[in-house]
């Protein structure tokens, strides 16, 4: 099991892991990039926190509840058709 501080920020990276990096992050949800996203716009998943035009990120606790309930998991805030339309 990965050690999750209790609260706090995740980037993309370390929720699915980085084979690039030195030396490679293990994913914590496996699943490809394309799959994460779609299951954000469909709610499957925790919508980001957007800290700036190029930093997404997701809270711990959110991330923690889809960890401890992965097939169960609703994300409280399901994003609109408006949020949906802007990020294709």
């Amino acid at each position: 099991m990965h050690q999750l501080p209790e609260t706090g920020y995740l980037r993309e990276k370390q929720i699915l892991g980085d084979k690039k990096a030195k030396p490679p992050t293990p994913p914590i949800i496996p699943v490809c990039h394309s799959s994460w996203w779609n299951g954000i716009k469909t709610g499957r998943y925790p919508k980001p926190v957007k800290l700036g035009p190029r930093t997404t990120v997701w809270s711990v606790e959110s991330i923690r509840e889809l960890i401890e309930n992965p097939t169960g998991y609703s994300s409280p805030c399901k994003p609109s058709a408006i949020e949906l339309a802007g990020q294709a």
